[in-house]
């Protein structure tokens, strides 16, 4: 099969500051250079912005990234990666 994959990974973070940190982690750990993009999340049915989640979003055409490891890096954040 040819072409490139459209492969992203999504973390899901309890808030913006443990988002932060894991982006700056990625960058260190894993050399991810193409800035991946956090979305706040809001929880459905609530209004209180505390209980946003945030969403990094990372490209991974290469299939570089393992996601057990990544599984575990949002981990040391009280997060997780979610299955595509």
């Amino acid at each position: 099969m040819s072409g490139v994959s459209d492969v992203r990974h999504v973390l899901v973070l309890p808030d913006r500051d443990a988002a932060e940190d894991v982006v700056e982690a990625l960058r260190e750990r894993f050399g991810v250079v193409e800035e991946p993009q956090l979305v706040r999340d809001a929880l459905a049915g609530e209004d209180d912005a505390e209980d946003a989640q945030w969403l990094v979003v990372l490209r991974d055409e290469d299939g570089r990234l393992d996601a057990g490891e990544l599984d575990g890096l949002a981990g040391e954040w009280e997060g997780w990666r979610e299955e595509p």
